[in-house]
């Protein structure tokens, strides 16, 4: 058995290394820069108009008191997909990520935001135009249907791979090492054993994911806006006390893109290498633009206007990373951590070394109690908008509510395999599945590029005259 368990581990770390790779990720990135093009430099043009149709819409009343029917507001739907991004990989992953590729990984993670931006928006029009409408009148739409019924029913076949690869990585990036993270938060901040936080996380999911994207969509809209801010609160406060050291850290970022030393006798330019390809991949990992995952849940709102809802995937990506990120970034190189003897392998987990930053420069163990909340919240959060990233790939691909009910029962348990710390076979493998899922999704933007530019110009134009 333990034979057949390291074969598996083997052919799965081979996979991940080409999913998750530089090849992919220049793809990933390089298709956020071809319809970037396409649609004249949307995210800087109209980068106003955006804030103002989205964030700047929250200011009125009037979303409050629609009643949306069967599927749910355009904020309640950009909760939920910003639910899903904003996750442990925003302030353990972009650590990691620093340590690994240094301060320059910063600079090529906001490349990555700043393309991703169209990436995502794209994502978004696409699902909205080709979502279809069930018998209780709810959306569903995402790769899967803009595979299907934008390129066409002889591609049918790539939009099942895709649900299959989403439908079994939601297991992993969604729920297992989310799980994981709630219950050391849990256990540090109450002592809470690892089984007590299993059961409790389960219930929780259970109770809120057997309501539907409406029960979800109501509690991300209220959870995702106080977890964010509660954060990027103590991440400005963090930078205020650190606020002379500033101009030294865009010093860092920038110098550390473009080093083409050695390092270690190494190749001249590993260092530009390593921060590309770390800034790369957690720029993409966190804000999710080109896996495909995100316009499921736009795909729920009531707005009838494709791109109206898919302005929201530029502020989503915005508010991700450029923010939320960022300020991780700027906490871990204002601490001097970085230089501490032992590198990353000083502390217990990258999350753990998140914290160290934030107890350098708050009184006491504040910084981390602050990490240890946030990486709770952000985790719990990811898991809600999973469960329904995965219910609607196992909805498409049966077509069947009772196996979407036996989907969401077995996902709630799956939590507790999570909290005590195993199934992590799984999770690698999900990680893998989460990171080929982005293979059918390019493959549907880049082959609807063209309705993509055709319905942008069109909406700016007209929104335009009208002075909107």
């Amino acid at each position: 058995m333990e034979n057949f368990v390291s074969k598996v581990e083997a052919v799965n770390s081979a996979v991940n290394n080409f999913a998750w790779g530089p090849l992919m990720l220049l793809l990933l990135v390089g298709t956020g820069i071809y319809l970037t093009i396409r649609v004249n430099w949307l995210q800087v043009t109209h980068f106003g108009r955006i804030i103002k149709n989205t964030v700047g819409t929250l200011f009125s009343k009037g979303d409050k008191k629609t009643d949306h029917g069967a599927n749910i507001s355009p904020f309640q739907a950009v909760t939920t997909a910003l639910a899903g991004t904003v996750g442990t990989g925003n302030i353990a992953g972009v650590t990691g990520a620093i340590f690994t590729g240094g301060a320059g990984a910063v600079f090529w993670m906001w490349v990555a935001a700043f393309f991703g931006m169209i990436t995502k928006y794209a994502e978004i029009l696409l699902a909205m135009k080709y979502r279809v409408k069930d018998e209780k009148g709810t959306y569903h739409g995402g790769p899967m249907y803009y595979i299907e019924n934008g390129i066409g029913k002889s591609w049918k076949w790539l939009a099942i791979v895709f649900c299959l690869l989403g439908g079994f990585a939601s297991f992993g990036i969604g729920n297992i090492a989310q799980s994981s993270e709630i219950s050391g938060a849990l256990l540090d901040l109450f002592h809470l054993p690892p089984i007590a936080s299993g059961i409790l996380i389960a219930v929780v999911v259970a109770l809120v994911t057997l309501g539907g994207i409406k029960r979800i969509g109501k509690v991300t809209s209220l959870l995702v806006p106080f977890m964010s801010v509660f954060y990027i609160l103590a991440g400005l406060i963090v930078i205020i006390m650190r606020i002379g050291d500033i101009p030294g850290v865009f010093g860092h970022i920038f110098s550390g893109a473009f080093s083409f030393k050695s390092v270690g006798g190494g190749l001249f330019g590993y260092t530009i290498m390593m921060a590309m390809r770390q800034g790369f991949a957690r720029g993409v990992f966190s804000n999710e633009a080109g896996l495909g995952s995100a316009p499921i849940a736009h795909a729920a709102s009531s707005i009838e206007e494709p791109c109206e809802q898919a302005i929201w995937g530029v502020f989503e990506v915005f508010i991700d990373t450029i923010v939320i990120c960022s300020i991780t970034a700027f906490a871990v190189l204002l601490s001097g951590i970085l230089n501490a003897e032992g590198g990353l392998s000083a502390y217990a987990s990258k999350g753990a070394a998140a914290a160290a930053a934030f107890n350098t420069i708050l009184p006491g163990t504040l910084g981390g109690k602050i990490i240890e909340l946030s990486l709770l919240f952000f985790a719990l959060s990811t898991i809600l908008s999973w469960a329904y990233y995965g219910e609607n790939c196992w909805l498409y691909l049966t077509n069947s509510n009772t196996v979407v009910l036996i989907y969401k029962i077995l996902f709630s348990l799956v939590c507790i395999v999570g909290a005590m710390g195993s199934g992590t076979l799984m999770w690698d493998i999900a990680d893998t599945l989460n990171g080929l899922m982005a293979i059918p999704n390019l493959i549907a933007l880049l082959m609807l590029s063209g309705t993509v530019a055709a319905l942008t110009k069109k909406y700016f134009s007209e929104n335009m005259l009208k002075g909107k």
